[in-house]
């Protein structure tokens, strides 16, 4: 028997909305969380969400029933944050200062994410230094980072998300903490 989001995808692949509706509420959140995780911003990671949404419905018949849906789906979500980051301006260093933007450290350039003192509280200190160094990897790495430790994803899954062979995750992974380490080593 195929798994329910493979009889979903059939029937709105038939035209079926109730069904396409029901695999937007099977993984809005799912795929919200992996974009914020990968965008670190809440409005650009509910464009990845819509965009990825509009991107299944548009190729439903395109979609191979023998993959995993998730797998799918997930790899159209990842790669659009990956589009995006890449596209994004270069990073600047937080802490230097910028002769344009006098008196200004990079911290004061950073675009605000509404974040809320209720929201700055729930954050421990800890998550907030992981997700820092995260935000700092390069786009290759975070995206392996993101599946791996924030979405729970064996080696395997992120390969098939990714379309790419096991080895070179594992290679991804192993410099993707090495990265982290270097710049948790010193904020410490």
């Amino acid at each position: 028997m195929k798994p329910i989001e493979t009889r979903l995808a059939r029937l709105a692949r038939k035209g079926d909305q109730r069904a396409f509706a029901e695999i937007v509420d099977l993984y809005k959140d799912k795929l919200y969380h992996l974009a914020y995780r990968m965008m670190n911003n809440r409005q650009e990671a509910e464009d990845v969400v819509q965009e990825t949404f509009l991107r299944v419905y548009k190729n439903l018949d395109r979609y191979d029933e023998e993959q995993k849906f998730s797998t799918w789906i997930y790899r159209i979500a990842t790669n659009l944050c990956i589009d995006r980051l890449r596209k994004r301006r270069p990073i600047y260093s937080l802490d230097a200062e910028s002769s344009d933007h006098e008196g200004l450290d990079g911290y004061a350039m950073m675009p605000s994410d509404d974040r809320t003192p209720e929201s700055e509280l729930i954050l421990s200190e800890t998550q907030r230094i992981i997700r820092d160094a995260i935000e700092t990897l390069p786009a290759k790495y975070k995206s392996v980072m993101v599946l791996r430790y924030l979405q729970d994803m064996s080696l395997q899954e992120i390969s098939d998300v990714l379309d790419m062979p096991v080895t070179t995750i594992k290679t991804r992974v192993h410099r993707g903490r090495e990265f982290m380490r270097k710049k948790l080593e010193n904020k410490v």
